[in-house]
């Protein structure tokens, strides 16, 4: 993990720290590149040239802003969306790990 992203990370709750390094192994593990991991507007950010997926964490979950979540929709019903389009994951539900590596490799891979 990049230091300013690990630095950022332990402020935050071992269960939070646990689903976010769970999350960004997903990321990191959809795309056969090397995915460039930093903070941007310091929030952790995962690129692939200039497309993107951050993982915001807060208290008791974390967001999740990929492109092709939308597309997905119905596989994520039983998790909370934001308006703005972002997954929300709490600390206490599984994650949808098949559906989050779809996501994941489509939005950094697809031109939308």
């Amino acid at each position: 993990m990049q230091n300013e992203v690990h630095s950022y990370i332990e402020r935050y709750s071992d269960e939070i720290q646990n689903l976010f390094a769970k999350l960004r192994n997903l990321v990191i593990e959809s795309v056969p590149y090397k995915v460039d991991e930093r903070l941007y507007a310091k929030l952790p950010s995962y690129y692939l040239g200039e497309r993107f997926i951050r993982i915001i964490p807060f208290k008791d979950h974390i967001n999740i802003e990929a492109k092709a979540i939308m597309e997905y929709k119905e596989q994520l019903k039983q998790y909370k969306l934001t308006p703005k389009g972002m997954l929300q994951i709490y600390s206490n539900e599984e994650i949808p790990e098949s559906t989050l590596s779809q996501i994941f490799s489509r939005t950094l891979t697809k031109i939308f």
